[in-house]
């Protein structure tokens, strides 16, 4: 048995995402204060002191594997520092103006009026990336304990399945299993609270609300794609502080979908796609629809002349309140994307993910003072968010994305309502239930499969790429030599059952060409063969698997890509 150095920490954040970072600030910051009051005797309570917090991350920088669109709304940064500006806080553009366009194959109709949830004017173009590198020297300078390239492999549990801490990876595994000259096994974190905001679909909260049951009495979570790419721009061709949002092409009516265009300083434009990963055809590419988006003249004209400078895919955790987890359990919360913060109709999680991760820290100081670390006291953290604006703003759109599930018109006649009635349009129409996007995708024998999605889509390197050149501007980099961090539960189904029911689409919804199907010489038959070193860490198989047969686990640390300025 491996013999593991245990670290006896206070509090563990796993994942170095804006969640985190400002729970982990906001944390530090409000401990000084309590400890200041109770000094003074304008607070009759114990003295927190010193706690010992460390953040881990897989990255091998805070922000490396950090993704969004990303307009932030300032709410929740000028909550944790009203002067976050004057501090030096990288954002890139101020939003001037805003436009929504409905896209044909050939014509743009730009709506007369912006929909409300979509005006952005005087909020932040941002690169999430470079806040989040900016949040982790913050965290730095106030003594926090950051630790890149220490990705979070397991949850440490007690005998009675409360969360003690958590385990990293072990480093210097060879691709055949045998420890190589380098190894180093992981290290066991130990804490009293561990908060999980991992992201979308994150590898340890998926574990702990199979093991816990956080997701009993909810909605099944459901996710988006979004494909993305930087583009240089020839002056004049899209204006800074210009925000974009498309509906329509090249998405069908049965799929959630949509683009962004986002104009930033120095004629760089930030342009993407996102595609519901709950479709119902087979057939469907994420990284294809995005590719076919920039084909669109209208699109294209912005484009010309320009060069792609980096690309990104990331997934969105996109159901919203319904969908929420319990957010605790004993020694754990559950923060940001992890979580379903995100505001789907206003395609908006930065400052959600933030929020939540400022009323975990004030839980936390709550926990410490009365040296309780059970539900008990942790519970507080999911009455503090229904008390907040974090209710105020998803509880309203709660039933946005489930309506999209009945297909585009149904779900824009019902988001209509729902702003209208702050969503209580509901008491004469029927609620649209959540169904996991896994459960949509039809089999081949449905007729589902449109064989032509693609026929006119070329790459031609100018303007479309291929997923492998892609990857290229991803700085997507592994160690091959490791065992792969992608697990196929059973790969006889690849090579049987998917080939025939669906076509095995995980040659289609990865963004990164990970998995193809190759004809083996011996049997005649297609096998599955794994390109874990393209992985860009989207979470996208994990999620859009028809057989729920691929289980996403951490690499070593450090691998993946690289997003700085993403």
């Amino acid at each position: 048995m491996t013999e593991r150095e245990q670290i006896p920490m206070d509090v563990v954040f796993v994942g170095a995402g804006p969640a985190n970072l400002a729970a982990a600030l906001h944390l530090k910051n409000e401990i000084k204060k309590h400890d200041e009051l109770v000094d003074k005797g304008f607070k009759q309570a114990k003295k927190i002191g010193d706690l010992e917090i460390a953040i881990v991350e897989k990255g091998s920088f805070v922000g490396a594997h950090i993704l969004s669109g990303a307009v932030m709304d300032p709410i929740a940064i000028r909550e944790l520092m009203p002067d976050f500006l004057a501090q030096g806080c990288p954002v890139d553009t101020v939003v001037t103006e805003d436009a929504a366009w409905y896209l044909t194959p050939t014509r743009r109709f730009v709506a007369p009026i912006t929909p409300p949830p979509l005006k952005n004017k005087g909020k932040y173009i941002v690169s999430l990336s470079k806040i989040c590198e900016w949040l982790g020297e913050k965290c730095e300078e106030a003594g926090i304990n950051i630790f890149p390239e220490f990705p979070a492999s397991e949850v440490l549990y007690d005998e009675n399945d409360a969360v003690i801490g958590i385990r990293t990876g072990d480093k210097g595994i060879g691709k055949d299993g045998e420890k190589k000259a380098n190894y180093e096994p992981g290290v066991d974190l130990l804490a009293k609270v561990t908060v999980l905001g991992e992201g979308s679909r994150g590898s340890l909260a998926k574990q702990l609300m199979a093991r816990v049951g956080l997701m009993e009495g909810k909605e099944p979570q459901v996710f988006s794609l979004g494909v993305k790419e930087l583009w240089e721009v020839p002056e004049g061709n899209f204006a800074a502080g210009m925000v974009v949002h498309t509906l329509g092409f090249p998405s069908d009516t049965k799929t959630y979908g949509g683009g962004w265009i986002y104009g930033l300083k120095n004629n760089v434009v930030s342009i993407g796609y996102v595609t519901g990963l709950d479709y119902v055809d087979p057939s469907i590419d994420p990284h294809a629809e995005f590719q076919k988006f920039k084909t669109h003249p209208k699109v294209a004209e912005i484009l010309a002349g320009g060069k792609m400078i980096k690309y990104g895919a990331k997934s969105i955790n996109a159901g919203g309140y319904y969908t929420m987890p319990k957010l605790y359990a004993d020694g754990v919360l559950l923060v940001g994307d992890s979580a379903s913060f995100l505001n789907g109709q206003r395609i908006k999680g930065i400052h959600t993910a933030m929020k939540s991760g400022m009323l975990a820290a004030e839980t936390i100081i709550g926990a410490f003072e009365h040296e309780d670390y059970s539900s008990t006291a942790l519970k507080h953290f999911e009455e503090k968010v229904n008390l907040s604006w974090i209710y105020d703003e998803l509880h309203p759109v709660r039933n946005f994305h489930g309506a999209f599930q009945k297909g585009r018109w149904s779900g824009l006649i019902n988001t209509g309502l729902q702003f209208m009635t702050r969503g209580l349009a509901w008491g004469f129409m029927p609620r649209e239930h959540h169904v996991a996007g896994h459960e949509r995708m039809a089999k081949l024998a449905d007729g589902a499969i449109d064989q032509n999605r693609y026929a006119d889509l070329k790459f031609d390197k100018e303007l479309t790429f291929d997923k492998v050149t892609d990857v290229f501007y991803g700085a997507v980099a592994h160690d091959e030599d490791q065992p792969s961090h992608l697990h196929v539960l059973d790969t006889e189904i690849c090579a049987t059952r998917c080939v025939e029911e669906y076509d095995n689409p995980c040659q289609r919804f990865c963004p990164a060409a990970v998995y193809e199907m190759e004809k083996d010489d011996l049997t005649g038959r297609k096998e599955l063969k794994i390109n874990f070193s393209n992985c860009i860490h989207c979470k996208t198989c994990d999620v859009a698997d028809p057989y729920q047969i691929i289980n996403w686990v951490s690499p070593e640390g450090g691998g993946g890509p690289n997003y700085k300025g993403m």
